[in-house]
């Protein structure tokens, strides 16, 4: 018994997110967009503009690249994808689940270290900083470095600065760059890895220095219209994003040209 309602619950499940697409057209809800967790402010602003012109608002659904991918390869009815990286995009990109031609860079962005704002730190960022003296007793907060792409760039830099070994054992992980930059905001992380733009959105954390340009790979953002994808705003929206308008907006909370 207890199989045959495991079964009609599967099947269930997998009816209504068949559905759900065409339910979200009908009721007048815009497109869906999977966007990595950093770009929250950015893509709300976008998304009142789009409204704003006389179309539905779009749903903006925030968290980490990875688990956004992982989201939509497990069949998320989604309309765009957002990666803070090239990685994530990559791999949906492999498993067959972008649209035909509609994968761009929509923008770029820097990696700085930050600490709560009433906190005095100094340090140089540059290779060999005594990063592990700075911190004491206190962690770095990271998304993971294993898979997010705040951390995996994070990761990257203080590797090519020469100092991960000496603080690889006091990250504090976090599912997103926001959670990270949550930890250093309560204070829980005397500093933390996160976007420039992560940063310039809390009024708790100071940037304490950013990390060279070379010491990572360049921080891009691609955006692609899934195949999943039944909205009919879904590719006007995307097409919006990367206009000049689009563009301006994402300018305006920091975020760099790809």
């Amino acid at each position: 018994m207890s199989r045959r309602l495991s079964f009609a619950a599967a099947w269930l499940s997998l009816l209504f997110a068949a559905l759900l697409p065409s339910a979200m057209a009908a009721s007048g809800k815009g497109p869906l967009v999977l966007a990595a967790a950093s770009l929250q402010e950015s893509m709300n602003a976008a998304a009142d503009a789009w409204a704003a012109n006389g179309h539905a608002r779009p749903i903006l659904s925030f968290a980490g690249s990875s688990a956004l991918a992982r989201q939509i390869k497990a069949g998320a009815p989604a309309d765009l994808f957002i990666s803070a990286d090239e990685d994530w995009m990559n791999d949906v990109e492999r498993a067959g689940l972008l649209w035909r031609g509609s994968r761009a860079d929509l923008a770029g962005n820097r990696l700085v270290l930050v600490a709560p704002a009433g906190q005095p730190v100094r340090l140089r960022i540059g290779r060999g900083m005594p990063i592990a003296r700075a911190l004491g007793d206190s962690r770095l907060a990271m998304a993971d470095p294993d898979s997010v792409p705040a951390g995996k760039y994070g990761k990257a830099a203080l590797t090519t600065l020469g100092v991960w070994p000496a603080i690889s054992g006091k990250v504090a992980r976090a599912d997103n760059v926001r959670g990270a930059l949550a930890l250093v905001e309560r204070g829980a992380a005397r500093l933390g890895v996160v976007y420039e733009t992560d940063a310039r959105a809390s009024k708790q954390v100071r940037v304490v220095g950013a990390f060279p340009a070379g010491s990572h790979a360049p921080i891009r953002y691609p955006l692609a219209r899934l195949k999943a994808s039944t909205h009919r705003d879904g590719e006007g929206f995307r097409q919006f994003l990367l206009s000049g308008t689009g563009r301006a907006i994402l300018g305006r909370y920091g975020f760099t040209a790809p």
